[in-house]
């Protein structure tokens, strides 16, 4: 074939790929209506010898043999499918239908008396119009694929993880686009080991390294779209150890899909993959039914949770927004990106803290503000226990002036922030979140029917101020150690886009001094999600087994008031609430009086700044709050520790 001539051919499969899924099924139909007539000729001579028995027999009944055939073609769902994943299931699909047509022909021909109508010409017919369909589609995937395909070494090499169903189709896809050239799959099932699915091997993975060096392949697609996350986390750590960077099917309906390429179907692993349940959609009913055409607040609005809930309210057209913070750059940077997305919408930003009750009161007073969402706090654990004072007097004393100045001013909601380490806390930050719940619980008693105040509790947030998640990316860019506390230290995850919804919904839901809960799974163990995030820059692990990994994980013990594993439910009732996933709770609380006088007592015992004082106040107001002193990380992994300078020091490696 010519330059020209090849030019053309590509102009022209250009075009087919790009015209609209109707008008291509439009081309096929009217390709079908022009061959199936000739098909059936062709049976007709077959079977009477010349042209003239094929022509005793009128236009009508080529035509009626050509409508039913396609008719029969339209419920075999051929019309429908990809063409360049027909596969053999497609095509025994459509000889079914092509029978059931043919039987149909035959019983309207005995049903109008044509006895003269030669019978054996309809099985030559089935014969003839099956071997059209598989080589005219089967023809033109080829066609489309040669056109598509580019010399092989301006493609990347990967393999595949998984050789089923998916696995055979992403390589089908992988061969139509230009990006990718996929060389071979792994799979632990021994059935299907050493021998050829989609044209490719399958090896076990037990060979993954040796094969990685030897076959070059740059990157390890795993194709496995339904695979929970738990099972996500392991195969990504067992990759990772061949050092190749590892992505994941993307959706198998992008599969179905003939206008997504490769670069549509395969993506980077993201963290929300590893969340061990599946992300909680909002309830759009009750997502704006305290924010739609409302003045809100929200304190907190530079930090992490307090960013993300401006970005979820702005877009969901309040009358009004503050935004409190005591930071001049968070507030700075969050209301300088709120007016530039949402130019009309009236922002005001209040620069400082929530304890200040005189600033708060006027913010409410002259915003006449309907909603506040209190997410101002100091919430890093180990900062907290080194400065207990400061974070008792901002998290009890900020939650006490907003929940005051709110009742004051008449605000229709009011939603505290809280956290999983308020309940049966080890340390004074979830102390003094506990606290902050009873001072809310207090005022939802107090003034009843008034204002509506609920608390929120959730587990850490991806991607939050202070998360594991860029803290291991440091560590990993500069060539580790990932430093963990314990090696049996879990965590509960959430996105902070979830986190913030949960927040708005949980408002809409309140009756007053409700607890919300939201159902998060199953906890995630820290070495587990740093051995992940090793294996997705495509590094290994050092360990004694493996003394040429990249990356080594430290165990530094636990910091003080940490605990091992944290929890979401006390001792209080639970109850369903409006949303599926999220969970109401009733739990003990202190009588407004007593609690104020307990307060004002933390308040004198935090004038002294002696800890052992304090700590006594805080575990008269919270008796569940027992200081846990650090649990020594593994005797092994402490000395290693030790080696590298990192025992003893601030190294906060969880949130």
């Amino acid at each position: 074939m010519s330059r020209q001539s090849r030019q053309a051919f590509s102009v022209l499969c250009a075009r087919i790929v790009s015209m609209h899924r109707t008008t291509k099924v439009s081309l096929m139909v009217a390709a079908d209506l022009l061959a199936l007539p000739l098909c059936f000729l062709i049976a007709m001579i077959l079977r009477g010898g010349d042209l003239k028995f094929a022509t005793n027999y009128g236009a009508a009944a080529y035509l009626f043999i050509a409508v039913l055939t396609i008719t029969a073609f339209f419920l075999s769902d051929l019309y429908r499918a990809v063409i360049r994943f027909i596969d053999h299931r497609l095509l025994t699909m459509t000889g079914i239908a092509l029978a059931i047509a043919i039987f149909c022909a035959y019983l309207a021909l005995v049903a109008i008396g044509e006895a003269r109508f030669p019978r054996s010409a309809l099985a030559i017919y089935w014969f003839i119009a099956f071997s059209y369909v598989a080589i005219s589609r089967i023809g033109l995937r080829k066609l489309l694929r040669a056109h598509r395909e580019r010399p092989a070494g301006d493609a990347l090499a990967v393999a595949i993880y998984g050789a089923g169903d998916a696995g055979a189709r992403l390589a089908q896809t992988l061969r139509d686009g230009s990006e990718y050239r996929p060389l071979c799959f792994f799979d632990d099932k021994r059935v299907l080991h050493e021998r050829s699915v989609a044209g490719l091997r399958v090896f076990p993975t037990a060979r993954l390294r040796e094969l990685a060096a030897e076959l070059q392949f740059r990157t390890i697609v795993i194709a496995l779209p339904a695979a929970p996350p738990e099972r996500l986390r392991e195969l990504m750590q067992r990759l990772g150890q061949a050092g190749v960077p590892t992505r994941i099917l993307s959706r198998l309906v992008d599969l179905e899909d003939e206008t997504a390429g490769p670069r549509d179907t395969i993506r980077e692993l993201k963290f929300e993959d590893l969340l061990g349940r599946a992300p909680v959609p909002p309830r759009l009913d009750l997502f704006a039914r305290c924010v739609r055409g409302k003045s809100v607040l929200v304190t907190g609005a530079g930090g992490s949770i307090g960013s993300e809930l401006c970005r979820q309210i702005v877009t969901l057209t309040p009358a009004r927004l503050h935004l409190l913070d005591h930071s001049e750059f968070a507030l700075y940077t969050i209301r300088q990106e709120l007016a530039t997305r949402f130019p009309g919408l009236v922002i005001d930003a209040h620069l400082g803290s929530v304890c200040n009750g005189d600033l708060v009161e006027r913010v409410l007073r002259d915003g006449q503000v309907d909603t506040v969402y209190h997410a101002a706090a100091y919430k890093h654990v180990p900062l907290v226990e080194a400065n207990i004072v400061e974070g008792l007097r901002n998290n009890v004393l900020g939650a006490q002036v907003v929940a005051a100045a709110a009742a004051r001013h008449g605000v229709r909601t009011c939603v505290l922030i809280s956290s999983d380490k308020a309940v049966r806390p080890t340390n004074i930050m979830g102390a003094s979140k506990r606290i902050a719940e009873l001072i809310f619980q207090a005022a939802a008693a107090r003034h009843e029917g008034a204002t509506t105040f609920c608390m929120v509790r959730f587990g850490n947030v991806l991607g939050s101020s202070g998360s594991v998640i860029p803290l291991f990316q440091r560590q990993i860019a500069r060539g580790g150690p990932v430093t963990i506390t314990h090696p049996e230290v879990s965590r509960y995850f959430m996105l902070i886009a979830e986190a913030s919804q949960l927040v708005i919904q949980a408002g809409a839901m309140a009756k007053g001094g409700d607890v919300f809960v939201l159902d998060m799974g199953e906890p995630v163990r820290i070495v587990d999600l740093a051995r992940t995030m090793i294996a997705m820059h495509g590094l290994s692990e050092r360990t004694p087994n493996n003394p040429r990994g990249d990356v080594e994980v430290l165990f530094v013990g636990l910091f003080p008031g940490e605990k091992l594993h944290e929890e979401l439910l006390t001792e209080g009732t639970v109850f369903p609430s409006e949303h599926p996933r999220i969970m109401r709770m009733k739990e003990s609380a202190l009588r407004p009086s007593v609690l104020d006088t307990c307060i004002t007592c933390l308040m004198m015992a935090c004038d002294t700044h002696e800890r052992g004082t304090i700590e006594s106040m805080v575990r008269a107001i919270v008796a569940e709050y027992v200081p846990q002193a650090p649990l020594a990380a593994p005797a092994a992994a402490a000395e290693t520790g030790q080696r590298a300078g990192l025992r003893g020091k601030f190294v906060p490696s969880r949130i």
